[in-house]
């Protein structure tokens, strides 16, 4: 692993220790000091059953403070952008590397004193061709899940932060003409559920194709391959891989509500997950 590699390793490290502090302490901590206080608590479960004329009163009111709730939301998950990708190039390099220890075991007894054997000399030619993460160049083939796995919770990311930022404009415009003689207008339920759709069950369903299958290529391979922890890692996003997929599921059946039982479980679990990753590539060190 270069070091230019692990610098940038450990800088997403910092990344994604930020976005999951925020999602798990800061957006909580908002919440309950900015929005508990002005009544969110009492409206937010009048929306859920369908009443949106107090729920958009209370928007039209505290404009600022719901868009700062969500805002905070979006700058967590456009801090993991990179998450995907990072945990796909991690995932091929460890493979790479323990393909070609087991190679190396497999040729010691072959080797001949002054001479270079076939594998050895392909091993030359894959190191001439490496790209500059370290690997070769063409390491990512025969990972098709781990490039599903990259690209669904890239995608996810966005449908969310997509999903998230149409909702918040959509919400803040239609309250500034909603009043107590005034009800919202038809279409709010409909478009609101969309957007729903879009950042819970879209990218929440990409997010648990990712996370079901990152932790089933580490899980795969086992111990093997990974130290303890990461192999507790993979187990872990495969727990919110359940999570993610009952919460899409649970939102796409009741949209309106904007978000299911297993939502609030999901995210916290994903926040948690995401802290975890960032900490262990802020710990990564060079290799002596």
């Amino acid at each position: 692993m270069k070091r230019n590699f692990l610098a940038r390793l450990n800088r997403n490290g910092i990344y994604y220790i930020s976005g999951g502090l925020l999602l798990l302490i800061g957006v909580p901590l908002y919440q309950f000091l900015a929005l508990i206080p002005q009544g969110y608590n009492t409206v937010l479960p009048l929306a859920s059953g369908g009443q949106f004329g107090a729920y958009l009163l209370w928007i039209g009111g505290h404009a600022a403070q719901y868009a700062g709730y969500r805002l905070l939301q979006m700058l967590a998950f456009a801090l993991l952008l990179s998450l995907p990708f990072t945990l796909f190039r991690i995932i091929v390099a460890q493979e790479v590397l323990g393909r070609e220890e087991d190679a190396e075991a497999e040729k010691q007894p072959q080797a001949r004193d002054g001479e270079l054997g076939e594998d050895e000399e392909s091993e030359n030619a894959d190191h001439d061709t490496a790209t500059q993460d370290g690997m070769p160049e063409f390491a990512w083939r025969g990972k098709g899940f781990a490039v599903l796995a990259a690209w669904g919770g890239l995608l996810g990311i966005i449908f969310f932060l997509i999903g998230t930022l149409a909702s918040t404009l959509y919400t803040v415009v239609v309250a500034t003409g909603v009043t107590a003689t005034t009800p919202p207008p038809a279409s709010f339920p409909v478009l609101a559920g969309t957007f729903a759709i879009t950042a819970n069950t879209v990218g929440g369903g990409l997010l648990a194709i990712a996370s079901l299958f990152f932790g089933a290529m580490i899980a795969r391979s086992g111990l093997k391959l990974w130290p303890g922890i990461w192999v507790a890692f993979g187990y872990v996003a495969l727990a919110l891989a359940a999570l993610f997929s009952g919460s899409a599921v649970g939102v796409a059946s009741a949209p309106t509500a904007g978000q299911a039982p297993l939502t609030t479980p999901a995210f916290l679990l994903f926040a948690a997950w995401v802290l975890w990753f960032g900490v262990m590539l802020v710990r990564l060190k060079p290799e002596p």
